[in-house]
């Protein structure tokens, strides 16, 4: 059974989201949080909710301000306010009566997780799709001093996903980045956590998974995918990483 309908985020932005329930009902559900110019209906979450389906497990998508089908000017989004919507998503599934609750998340989406796990003891687990970190720092890695510099001028970035037009992204957003770095919060994680990378990731630094695998002391699982690009470009590729992420919320959450 699919559900679509909207919430409201702390600040009153309406949110779209989809809440997809097996056959029967269930109290286990897992939260899946889209990337950077996504949305919550993206090839990865679209996969996990059929897998997670199968094994009686609900997925409840959600769109980021200003993203898919959501209210807001997309160059007005911060990392803060992504990270509130998604502990808004996780007090409406608690409202629903979901008592087992995993929550994933790809790059941007990951980085949103991090922070949301570190500041709750309430969830299963946590599953990270190649997982942002430090954006700021993958931020000023991908564009240099000249394009960073390009941005504060002119409230513009190039599309970071391939596209030819520029894309309007306040600045904000690089200056609220730069609070919101996760290795520290990452210590305070008390659901058990795995990170799926490929090790040919174009945009994520490897060494910001690995760092913060060094940093959670949670049980925890880091597997480099040989070859994989960011976007799991490869159907063997993306198997694998679905079959990884989906292994780890299943196990955690009807174990």
């Amino acid at each position: 059974m699919e559900e679509r309908f909207s919430f409201l985020d702390p600040h009153g932005h309406r949110v779209a989201a989809i809440l997809t329930v097996p056959d029967g009902g269930t109290d286990k559900i897992s939260i899946l949080c889209h990337g950077f110019l996504s949305s919550k209906t993206s090839s990865t979450n679209n996969a996990l909710t059929r897998m997670l389906g199968s094994q009686s497990i609900a997925t409840f998508r959600f769109d980021f301000f200003g993203q898919g089908e959501s209210e807001g000017p997309f160059d007005q989004i911060t990392v803060s306010l992504a990270v509130e919507q998604a502990h808004r998503a996780v007090e409406l599934m608690r409202k629903r009566g979901y008592r087992h609750i995993g929550l994933m998340g790809s790059s941007f989406g990951g980085l949103v997780s991090i922070l949301t796990a570190s500041q709750r003891g309430d969830l299963a687990c946590l599953a990270l799709k190649c997982p942002v970190v430090d954006f700021a720092e993958e931020l000023r890695l991908e564009f240099g001093d000249d394009e960073m510099a390009h941005w504060k001028a002119t409230g513009t970035i190039p599309n970071i996903m391939g596209g030819p037009d520029r894309i309007a992204l306040h600045y904000a957003f690089y200056e609220d980045a730069l609070r919101q770095i996760a290795y520290a919060p990452a210590r305070s994680i008390t659901a058990p956590t795995v990170i799926v990378q490929g090790d040919k990731d174009e945009h994520v630094p490897l060494h910001q998974s690995r760092q913060l695998y060094d940093a959670l002391l949670v049980k925890k699982h880091l597997e480099l995918l040989p070859g994989a690009d960011h976007q799991f470009t490869r159907g063997d590729d993306f198997g694998r990483m679905t079959d990884l992420i989906a292994d780890w919320l299943i196990s955690h959450l009807t174990g």
